[in-house]
């Protein structure tokens, strides 16, 4: 994540519905619930790209200035990429938060998704809920996790004997200070955004390359709004060419899918073989 606001769903700020839409398509392609989706998921996403950035962004531009005909138009094609219905998408005036998509799509089947990956999915307890009760591919992993890191602490470091680990505590994001340097010419705080920091060293060191992991279900940072991100940067094309994007049919977690971890080892492999060379 290099700018938070694109997590927020901030009120009056409808970039995340827009960041989000091909990452919704993603998990509608995968629970075949998607309308007449084609077969190849790259292509699909393709698809959801260029709706999220053409005829959906400037529909949500117009806020209440959009008339009921064009709603109603948007609805049903925002409907085939998501597999949420028009009419609840009517409702939720096209905007979509994902705690909403996860606890909605299979709703019909007393099922939330996952939003560290939408591919894992749970029971849920109370079907007329609003926003998913939790998340089915945190609670999936988190006791495989929680027991290696403590064997290898206890057993191989010989550490921590007296202490309680926690996976994913409150208190850190709680009493973060989430305040970062203002941008050239900014004046108020804002959410962090640690892209004028990446320009800076891309810029400073010609040797800098970098290498972006994409999962297509990942809900916790969504891969349309990383690659909004990078291609705003405004960086000279031969330093935009030294970052690579690389994308796998799984979630936040790469490596919980077989195929894609053997994949991501050696994305990662050939990433450290060619900056070696340069």
């Amino acid at each position: 994540m290099i700018d938070a606001s694109s997590l927020a769903f901030a009120p009056g700020d409808d970039r995340c519905y827009i960041y989000f839409l091909p990452t919704y398509a993603a998990a509608a392609w995968h629970y075949k619930v998607a309308k007449n989706p084609p077969p190849d998921l790259n292509a699909w996403v393709d698809s959801a790209r260029q709706f999220a950035s053409t005829e959906y962004a400037a529909a949500l531009m117009k806020g209440t200035n959009l008339g009921q005909a064009e709603t109603a138009d948007i609805a049903k094609k925002l409907s085939a990429f998501t597999g949420l219905s028009e009419d609840y998408l009517i409702k939720a005036e096209l905007r979509v938060t994902l705690p909403q998509f996860n606890a909605e799509l299979l709703r019909s089947r007393g099922i939330v998704i996952g939003r560290y990956d939408s591919r894992f999915m749970g029971n849920t307890y109370d079907l007329l809920t609003e926003n998913s009760e939790f998340d089915p591919s945190y609670t999936a992993v988190v006791g495989a996790f929680a027991a290696a890191f403590n064997s290898y602490v206890r057993d191989d470091l010989k550490f921590g004997q007296d202490k309680n680990y926690k996976v994913l505590p409150n208190e850190p994001g709680q009493n973060w200070d989430w305040k970062h340097n203002a941008p050239p010419g900014g004046f108020f705080p804002s959410a962090p955004n640690v892209g004028n920091d990446l320009v800076k060293e891309l810029l400073d060191n010609p040797s800098l390359r970098v290498q972006v992991e994409n999962g297509y279900f990942d809900g916790a940072t969504p891969f349309y709004a990383t690659e909004y991100t990078i291609d705003h940067l405004l960086l000279p094309p031969a330093a935009r060419a030294r970052i690579d994007l690389k994308y796998y049919t799984s979630g936040h977690m790469i490596y919980l899918h077989d195929e894609d971890r053997v994949k991501l080892k050696g994305n990662i492999a050939a990433f450290i073989e060619g900056a070696a060379k340069h």
